[in-house]
């Protein structure tokens, strides 16, 4: 069971971009704290009445937003997600299902260290298109800050419930 977190603390004084990037590494860290140590079956284990609301479930949708945000609407790359999505609203978190959770950490970490790559080429008033509108870097790592700490709230009660396991 994984009962120590290792995750960089955000800075408390600096710039814009470090707080929100450092922000943003905290949630990310404690996702994957909360999902680490648990065996496949426990991490599809549906405790609550929606079907999405799994730890597997919820780690996929992350590193789902986390490729969408981030390579597709803000790097410009083609959406890998499209059909798949245009079938299946919730495809991430079905495919998810059938993802060993080793694999599913190594993604999000992955997709992760590719994203920081991605912010650190860019100013936080750049520019992408984003449907009808444009979003710059600053919103989608705020956006990202947003859906990671809901998400990681989420997955810190499902992992209460799996094995007990709590902390921040």
């Amino acid at each position: 069971m994984a009962t120590e977190p290792t995750r960089p603390e955000p800075p408390t004084t600096g710039g814009e971009r470090e707080q929100l990037t450092g922000f943003l590494d905290f949630l990310r860290a404690t996702v994957v704290w909360k999902c680490s140590g648990l065996t496949d079956e426990q991490a599809r284990r549906r405790l609550v009445p929606s079907e999405l609301t799994t730890i597997a479930g919820l780690l996929g949708h992350l590193a789902f937003v986390e490729q969408y945000w981030f390579e597709v609407v803000l790097d410009g790359r083609p959406d890998p997600w499209r059909e798949a999505l245009a079938e299946d609203p919730d495809a991430e978190f079905h495919a998810a299902l059938r993802t060993p959770l080793a694999e599913l950490l190594d993604g999000y970490a992955a997709q992760c260290a590719r994203n920081r790559e991605i912010t650190a080429r860019l100013a936080l008033d750049d520019e992408a298109p984003h449907g009808e509108r444009k979003v710059n870097l600053r919103f989608v790592l705020i956006h990202m800050i947003e859906e990671t700490g809901r998400h990681a709230g989420h997955l810190d009660l499902l992992r209460e419930l799996t094995d007990g396991l709590t902390g921040e």
